[in-house]
């Protein structure tokens, strides 16, 4: 049996930033969970882990080093599978995310796109 764990993550507005993963992951917010300077999202279906987001004072100032990917393509890359990337990416974009650039594999195939959160944390799509 694997250990539970749980994703922490700094935050300049907490709330806002659980919100959009909440949204981007299908997640919802921890029930009962209640701190003026933080939020928790959870796995409605308690599969994936918590992801709790707490304010701190400082700005982000450099590339992450550890991220989270949207994996909605599946194991094989086509044209059905860069709609379905290219869908999510758009979905995020109006929930406060930004596009960055598409990365290929090969000439022609999409592998992933590369975004930010509302805070400027990267993230890809694939």
């Amino acid at each position: 049996m694997a250990t539970n764990w749980t994703i922490g993550a700094d935050a300049a507005d907490p709330k806002r930033l659980a919100e959009f993963w909440a949204a981007a992951l299908d997640y919802v917010q921890e029930p009962g969970y209640e701190d003026p300077e933080g939020a928790s999202i959870v796995d409605p279906d308690d599969v994936g882990p918590a992801i709790g987001f707490l304010r701190v004072p400082e700005p982000k100032t450099s590339k992450n080093r550890f991220h989270i990917d949207i994996r909605v393509a599946g194991p094989t890359r086509d044209d059905v599978t860069a709609e379905r990337m290219r869908t999510k990416a758009s979905e995020l974009v109006g929930l406060g995310a930004t596009q960055v650039r598409e990365e290929f594999y090969g000439p022609d195939v999409l592998g992933h796109i590369v975004m930010l959160d509302p805070e400027g944390n990267e993230f890809c799509v694939g």
